[in-house]
């Protein structure tokens, strides 16, 4: 990888600043340059791509997107005791990195960055969901990103990616396989975190499509897949009742059994089901 001249290591940086990882805010630094590069590298060419990074703490992932060719990267910190790690990073740089300091989930990001954007970050443990969620269901598709290229807890990177009949299978994998094409490119041991977690960890990169997999309404799709789940022992003709005397009807034109459960429903039926609740 590149190097960027004059930076500090980033335990001497951690240490000067007494950047000790609060859990209550999920932070996991990782350290290991190799790594963030690879990282970095696993979105793809960068050097025509703004990118976001959300949770940069001392700055390990952004030195190695910048490195590795970002064309500008805004990094979005929550506290505020990471900004003078990120400032030395972005005199460094010049022009190259903007470092605002607040919530993630409050901003605005997409005015403040060109496309093509590329969104990659080793999310704090916290908040990682809900911002993937929030990334996958904004008001209009397509969405401001082209990819993501997101660290979580191997266990959700697992939920994920998951198909029918697997018990990490559920509302997870479809909110991300009906927009995008998620996988599973990296898995890294607690080790390679300062402070170490009690679990392994995974990146996920998503490629965003440019329609949904399959047609569906949004609302309707939610709505259902939401029934289902919360009681996901349950045959369908129990857990949607709530949808109408004739939910046995709509899932029979659905080309689904009645009796299945929501956890042997791949993503093709879930959808088909909507459109027939939709058209009711």
């Amino acid at each position: 990888m590149a190097r960027i001249d004059g930076l500090p290591p980033l335990r001497a940086v951690i240490a000067e600043h007494d950047l000790v990882a609060r859990r209550q805010l999920g932070q996991n630094f990782l350290l290991d340059m190799n790594l963030t590069a690879k990282i970095a590298r696993l979105a793809g060419d960068l050097s025509a791509c703004d990118v976001l990074e959300v949770g940069p703490g001392p700055g390990g992932l952004t030195r190695g997107l910048l490195a590795e060719g970002a064309r500008h990267v805004l990094a979005v910190e929550k506290d505020a005791r990471c900004l003078p790690a990120l400032r030395q990073i972005a005199a460094a740089c010049p022009g190259r990195l903007e470092v605002v300091i607040g919530d993630a989930l409050d901003l605005d990001v997409a005015a403040r960055l060109t496309p093509p954007i590329r969104v990659i970050a080793n999310l704090p443990y916290n908040v990682g969901t809900e911002l993937l969620i929030r990334w996958l269901n904004p008001p209009r598709w397509p969405p401001f990103w082209d990819s993501l290229t997101l660290m979580f807890q191997k266990e959700v990177a697992e939920r994920i990616v998951a198909g029918p009949g697997s018990k990490a299978y559920g509302r997870l994998a479809l909110v991300s396989q009906w927009r995008a094409d998620p996988k599973i490119v990296l898995t890294l041991p607690p080790e390679a975190f300062t402070p170490a977690p009690k679990v392994h960890s995974a990146v996920v990169h998503f490629t965003r499509r440019d329609a949904p997999r399959y047609p569906a309404d949004q609302r309707v799709l939610e709505r259902i897949t939401a029934m289902a789940f919360n009681q996901r022992r349950k045959m369908l003709r129990s857990s949607l009742k709530g949808l109408g005397a004739d939910i046995e009807d709509r899932i029979r034109a659905a080309g689904l059994a009645p009796t299945a459960r929501a956890e042997e429903i791949p993503l093709e039926g879930f959808c088909a089901l909507a459109r027939e609740v939709a058209r009711a």
